[in-house]
């Protein structure tokens, strides 16, 4: 078959004048200087440019060039707050430890301390310093993106911003909905986004935006050809939504894991997914799953083959609670179920220990013979790296000098086992206890005895009393006394109405003491609550030998629900609280799904001396 090349019509008619010119005698053939000798673009492709230009630019501000002080590497980042914060790679700052150097596109180079990190889902928050109008990215909805969709990375490849100029490519979408296996059980990336936008080392960590400059995730790895580390078309992106359900618990400052059903699955021959086993320690034993179970549905995302349940699973933090929809015995229940953690506490500290990261992309060295390049661009403003050279160019006697810690960062680091940081968890508890007190003062005398009546439901009157060493509950023929928090454990032990005492109790103590001295109480992060967003803030206190979880509206720091577990394998105690303005109207005390007491409160004395 013939080959046909089509041009537009005022392209042919220079290429004809000039082969006229060639063939024909001078003289015999000329051409008017009226005639258009240039091509015109179509003003669709003139406006699609325009708007991909604008695209880059007002998302290039919020693109992060990371830096390991001391020339140990380095990568990529995208601001996702005007306080500093940042997401990047676990695998970017893990040779970095706690402080590393950023440079964004204004020529600007900021400190920077780690936060949180995820070492399951290769995710890690940092924090820049030194200003809080930071540009950054507003996020998307990478649930809606799809296959085809235009798409750009912009990042630090082979470390090549040293001009703090990043890099950008763009491509399109080639895949949504991929899974790449982990190493062991980190850097596992789940429901990530596949591109074909060229994603090299360095760009891990680095933002990939969709076609309006908005958000769609965080880049991290990539396929090489066997030869050497040379991109062949295939990145990959942790997609924004997985990290949108870990920005609390990486605001929390504490090493992350990630969920587990507590239940393996297979895809049946003849469709959907079968429960192939199951703890009977788990939460989804307790609302009724069981062996042969058919799941259809977690977290409000439709599931047909065990690779689909993985990938959702793949994306959601430890401890949560998400709706779960499944068929047993020839009935659909739906239920919130606690999903598990895939490692213990210690054993994900270890393996995070372990973990190797990936080389440093190293930039092409310069010739050894040109002085000029051991200084910095010329184009990189004079004074605008703080604290000395920008990094990857220091001299080697500047090096040393540079591994040492700025004064204004050692200030936000704070180490403690379980944490990447403590010192934004620090934050995090005083912010919550600020928020509890809000509807009560912080005068301290009126937390040292709660005593509340009310009216049940069923319309029995109901008086709870707590204190330091008496607990007591009466309702219509039912008598609770206490003395001490081991009997409180067995009221929840044994899910008696009584449950409602050890959770008012450590709201008491907690508003009276603080979380220093309440017993050992971290930030855990934001939850659902009860498989419902938006997500609650979460504080978690030991009591006893109890743990309590203080669940709080995001916005309105509202108090909306306390949770009392006396076991990790039996379902809490959770009192639910109900305001009608800075006053507590109702109480309801669940086990599980199913509430065993409902409290209309009509008074509520709180204050009397100590004893």
């Amino acid at each position: 078959m013939t080959a046909k090349y089509w041009f537009p019509i005022a392209a042919r008619r220079s290429l004809l004048a000039l082969w006229l010119l060639a063939v024909l005698p001078s003289g015999l053939v000329s051409v008017s200087a009226a005639e258009p000798t240039g091509v015109e673009p179509d003003p669709i492709v003139q406006a699609a440019e325009t708007r991909r230009i604008e695209a880059i630019n007002r998302a290039m501000p919020s693109a992060v060039s990371v830096f390991i002080p001391g020339g140990g590497g380095g990568g990529s980042g995208v601001l996702i707050s005007p306080e500093g914060y940042a997401l990047t790679n676990f695998h970017v700052t893990s040779p970095a430890g706690t402080f590393m150097r950023c440079g964004l596109s204004d020529g600007r180079v900021y400190d920077a301390v780690l936060v949180g990190l995820d070492p399951v889902g290769d995710l890690a928050m940092i924090k820049l310093l030194g200003r809080d109008d930071f540009p950054y990215a507003e996020l998307a909805d990478s649930r809606k993106a799809r296959a085809g969709d235009w798409c750009m990375v912009i990042g630090n490849p082979f470390l090549l911003a040293t001009n703090l100029q990043p890099t950008v490519t763009w491509g399109i979408l080639s895949g949504v909905g991929r899974y790449q296996y982990p190493a062991g059980t980190l850097l596992e990336y789940a429901d990530c986004l596949q591109t074909d936008a060229s994603v090299n080392p360095g760009n891990s960590g680095g933002p990939i935006y969709n076609d309006e400059g908005k958000l769609l995730g965080v880049v991290g790895r990539c396929s090489f050809e066997k030869r050497g580390r040379v991109n062949v078309g295939v990145g990959y992106a942790i997609s924004i939504n997985q990290a949108k359900n870990f920005l609390g618990y990486l605001r929390s400052g504490r090493v992350v894991d990630h969920a587990t059903l507590g239940a393996t699955v297979s895809t049946d021959p003849d469709g959907g997914v079968v429960v192939s086993n199951i703890l009977e320690s788990s939460d989804a034993y307790r609302r009724g799953m069981r062996y042969n179970s058919e799941i259809l549905e977690i977290d409000g995302r439709p599931v047909s083959t065990a690779n689909e349940v993985q990938n959702i699973m793949g994306t959601l933090p430890a401890d949560w609670r998400v709706n779960v929809a499944f068929r047993e015995d020839g009935k659909t229940v739906r239920a919130p179920v606690r999903l598990m953690s895939v490692h213990r506490q210690d054993e994900l500290i270890e393996k995070m220990g372990s973990a190797l990261p990936p080389p440093p992309p190293v930039p092409d060295e310069p010739p050894k013979d040109d002085p000029k390049d051991d200084k910095a661009p010329a184009d990189i403003p004079e004074g605008k790296a703080p604290n000395g050279d920008l990094p990857g160019q220091e001299t080697a006697a500047k090096s040393k000098k540079k591994r040492s810690i700025p004064e204004a960062a050692s200030k936000l680091i704070e180490e403690r086992r379980g944490f990447a940081n403590y010192h934004f968890n620090r934050l995090e508890q005083q912010r919550f206890l600020t928020q509890l007190l809000k509807p009560f003062g912080d005068e301290k005398s009126q937390f040292n005895r709660w005593q509340l009546s009310g009216k049940t439901a069923t319309g029995e009157d109901c008086t709870l009393l707590v204190r330091d060493d008496e607990f007591a509950m009466e309702v219509g023929q039912f008598v609770f006394e206490a003395t001490n928090k081991n009997e409180l454990f067995e009221a929840i032990d044994r899910n008696l109405i009584a449950g409602v005492l050890p959770a008012l109790d450590a709201w008491r103590t907690m508003l009276r003491v603080g979380p220093k001295s309440f017993g050992e109480t971290y930030y855990k992060g934001t939850i659902p609550l009860a498989g419902e967003r938006p997500l609650r803030d979460c504080t978690v206190g030991i009591y006893g030998e109890m743990e309590v979880r203080w669940l709080m509206h995001p916005e309105t720091g509202v108090l909306e629900c306390i949770e009392v577990m006396a076991d990790s394998d039996t379902d809490p105690a959770e009192l639910w609280v109900t305001w009608n303005g800075d006053q507590v109207s109702s109480l309801e005390l669940r086990y599980g799904t199913e509430p065993v007491l409902q409290l209309s409160v009509q008074q509520w004395n709180r204050g009397g001396a100590a004893e």
